[in-house]
């Protein structure tokens, strides 16, 4: 598998450049020269249990790293956990490092939240997931943090034959904010889907990066990434499929659009399908561009304002990726969620 670089916080010499090609654009030595100092430990908020606190389900807490309880889950029969990543630090460093895994028939939905009450902290946070045969795995991922910290989140996913994962990652940025998603797709009827959503206003950056290795014969990939920036924030989109030999009957899609609400706001894109097999169906698609003025134009002649009918524009652009949510109720979650912060 085609691994992303390794960081270590302690080590300021781990920090990859934009010299590294998948860091290209998250220059990540740039804002952080040195090992940030270790944070200091501290509790769980008294009040709330996350934004996904009504749905219940097995708590996973990390605060400034430390696990609260467990830092591993085991997942058998019909099971809802939620992963809650707490930043209780001001302009210190620390990592977390989470394992989890759905056992074969297992349907595991994870609720994972990256909750920043701090400033100017250095995360990152580390995610194994397995997905055993014929198990089911959804995850859904909030990332709401201040706008000078620096985060760092990195998932290793492994989808066993037969098995289906589906992810939605919904960011608002940060300083450098990066989300890794690193899945070895094992095929033979594996079911795979990658979704994400970035919302940039202000100075934030938030870089959505995966690789998909399909290493087996008829496996199926689909990922759609939409993306909003405003003022002079940045998106990133790095999207890779590679389809090994062998992998023969590979279905892969991956589909990336996003508007740019400015002149100064800017989005980078890369996407790449990499195929050694033959009999595959691959396609992938890439946009950037501005609100369609027509559409625009049509709505503001019904008497809705301007910036009253951008903002429902945007809003119908970005929920089309929140509304393949299959779980209702983690779906209404993100949608409420998500139009707040718009």
């Amino acid at each position: 598998m085609n691994a992303l670089p390794a960081i270590d916080l302690k080590d300021a010499s781990s920090f990859p450049s934009r010299r590294v090609e998948t860091w290209k654009y998250s220059d990540l030595r740039k804002v952080l020269r040195e090992a940030p100092e270790p944070s200091p430990s501290a509790a769980v908020p008294v009040v709330g249990g996350g934004p996904f606190e009504t749905l219940r389900g097995e708590a996973m807490v990390f605060v400034n790293g430390r696990a609260v309880s467990v830092d591993a889950f085991v997942a058998s029969g019909q099971q809802t956990v939620r992963l809650r990543f707490i930043h209780k630090a001001n302009n210190t460093g620390h990592a977390s490092s989470a394992r989890i895994s759905a056992r074969a028939g297992a349907k595991l939905l994870l609720l994972e939240t990256h909750e920043g009450q701090g400033s100017g902290y250095v995360a990152q946070n580390r995610l194994e997931l397995d997905v055993a045969r014929g198990a089911e795995v959804t995850r859904i991922v909030l990332v709401d943090e201040p706008e000078d910290a620096i985060s760092i989140t990195q998932a290793h996913v492994r989808v066993e034959a037969g098995g289906t994962y589906r992810q939605t990652i919904v960011a608002t940025g940060a300083k450098l904010q990066r989300l890794e998603t690193q899945v070895l797709h094992l095929a033979q009827g594996a079911d795979v889907r990658l979704d994400g959503v970035y919302a940039l206003s202000g100075a934030r950056q938030s870089d959505l990066t995966s690789v998909v290795d399909h290493v087996a014969a008829n496996g199926l990939t689909s990922q759609l990434t939409k993306g909003v920036v405003r003022d002079t924030a940045r998106g990133v989109f790095q999207g890779k499929i590679i389809v090994e030999r062998g992998a023969d009957g590979t279905d892969a899609r991956m589909q990336h659009q996003a508007l740019i609400l400015g002149e100064r706001g800017e989005v980078d894109a890369k996407p790449e399908l990499i195929i050694y097999a033959d009999d595959v169906q691959c396609a992938h698609g890439n946009t950037v561009g501005n609100l369609d003025e027509s559409a625009l134009f049509y709505m503001q002649q019904r008497g809705i304002p301007a910036d009253e009918a951008r903002a429902l524009l945007t809003q119908a652009f970005l929920i089309e990726v929140v509304d393949r949510i299959e779980h209702e109720g983690a779906r209404e979650v993100v949608r409420e969620w998500l139009t707040a912060r718009l």
